[in-house]
């Protein structure tokens, strides 16, 4: 692995980003050509964008850009719609093979900043094996956005699972962080959870996240929910333990309610109120559902475990 003057690839899963790709091309060709000009990275170098499946016309362009500089732009076409982190490891997996001495991953739409490519490189050289971009600051955010982020890492963290808060998936990994992650085989992908887990040498490097340069985010409110909850069933039993807690709570109210009983007959308050009986029957019924939830979300994971089904299939590779 050579550190002085190394072999980077930058990695962009692309879905449905014709819009901005090919602004998106010029401005990291440019930090390509700054980079190389300067001897920091090797010209084998590459920036490889990986579609996901789109269905417009990302594909398209980023053929078009292979055709115009194939030195410097590659492509990674997957047969399906795979979602972010699969298309990302696909992208990253490729890399590993083609010989990089690490991968630089970041979203398509620009809102990394480019710039801290070079600090990036400058601690790769220096030793580390993965350099987290971190987010200076949450200006830019809606208040709604910024609490449940903020939300979230304090969830991950009290339930046992590592991660770098306001580090999304801008990164810095070497060869040898590369390889092992490809040792990881799980279907449930969740690479903020998985790379702090691999060790070796880090740090981090701070950066004010921009506004997107073209299109519509990909990730509406629904499907961070949905990665939220990926993240926490994919690196933490602790909802499990909720399930035991919320029967012992119920048999500690039932118990309660059975004491309420002896006493009211005792002092001949014998009428019992429709109120409290309909809520403990929505209390119930409500702890049996949200248990049954956890649960089924557990299961459904080892059930997708076991089919030992290909987290990506590629189709063209340019």
């Amino acid at each position: 692995m050579n550190r002085n003057k190394p072999t980077i690839y930058f990695v962009l899963p692309c879905y449905n980003e014709a819009e901005g790709l090919e602004h998106t091309a010029e401005v990291l060709l440019a930090k390509y050509r700054g980079l190389t000009g300067t001897g920091k990275i090797d010209e084998t170098s590459r920036i490889l964008f990986v579609d996901d499946g789109s269905k417009d016309a990302t594909w398209n362009i980023i053929c078009k850009l292979h055709e115009s500089d194939p030195t410097v732009f590659g492509g990674v076409k997957l047969s399906h719609n795979r979602g972010h982190q699969n298309a990302l490891l696909a992208g990253l997996m490729t890399a590993l093979t083609q010989g990089c001495d690490a991968a630089i991953s970041m979203d398509a739409d620009l809102q990394d900043d480019v710039n801290a490519v070079d600090e990036f490189i400058h601690n790769f050289k220096n030793g580390d094996e993965v350099v987290y971009g971190v987010r200076s600051a949450r200006k830019k955010d809606t208040w709604f956005k910024r609490n449940t982020a903020e939300a979230f890492y304090r969830v991950f963290e009290w339930m046992g699972a590592e991660t770098v808060p306001d580090h999304a998936d801008y990164r810095l990994m070497s060869r040898e962080a590369l390889d092992a992650l490809s040792e990881y085989h799980e279907v449930n992908l969740f690479l903020r959870g998985i790379v702090p887990t691999l060790g070796y040498q880090t740090s981090k490097v701070y950066y004010e996240r921009g506004e997107r340069e073209a299109g519509e985010s990909k990730y509406p409110l629904k499907k961070m929910i949905a990665f939220a909850i990926q993240g926490i069933t994919s690196f933490s039993t602790k909802p499990l333990s909720f399930v035991t807690g919320a029967g012992i709570i119920s048999i500690l109210v039932a118990i309660a309610m059975f004491i309420y009983v002896l006493v009211s007959l005792g002092f001949g308050h014998t009428i019992a109120g429709w109120g409290s009986m309909m809520c403990s029957i929505w209390l119930i019924g409500g702890l049996i559902m949200v248990s049954l939830g956890i649960v089924g979300e557990y299961v459904g994971k080892i059930y997708m475990e076991s089919k030992h089904r290909p987290r990506y299939r590629i189709e063209t590779t340019l």
